[in-house]
């Protein structure tokens, strides 16, 4: 993997621009490195999470709201406070049931993420 940069040391939320990123999504990009990345994502109720899936390792903190969350063909509802784990290559996506935020740690980073 090329090597992406490094954030910054501290970040201050209200700093960082928010993206869109489909209807009803917005995410910021916090920190990261070449193996880690944090990123917040914001949902409308009824914005959706297409199902998807990529090389990294994904965990989620459900940081707000309510969301079904899919991750290989199985859907469970989460609400704030509970967080959930994707391996490499599952096939995953969400449906916001209630507004809310997801944060979500990739590792490695999403380069993918960087160059939009």
């Amino acid at each position: 993997m090329q090597n992406i940069g490094t954030s910054k040391e501290f970040i201050k939320g209200d700093e960082i621009e928010w993206e869109v990123v489909g209807e009803g999504i917005k995410r910021r990009i916090l920190a990261f490195d070449d193996r880690v990345m944090l990123v917040n994502v914001h949902f409308e109720t009824g914005g959706i999470g297409v199902l998807h899936e990529h090389y990294h390792t994904q965990v989620t903190y459900v940081a707000s709201g309510k969301f079904d969350v899919t991750i290989n063909g199985v859907t469970e509802t989460l609400k704030e406070g509970d967080s959930f784990y994707i391996p490499p290559h599952a096939v995953h996506g969400v449906v916001c049931l209630e507004s809310g935020m997801l944060t979500d740690v990739f590792g490695p980073a999403r380069e993918d993420f960087l160059k939009s």
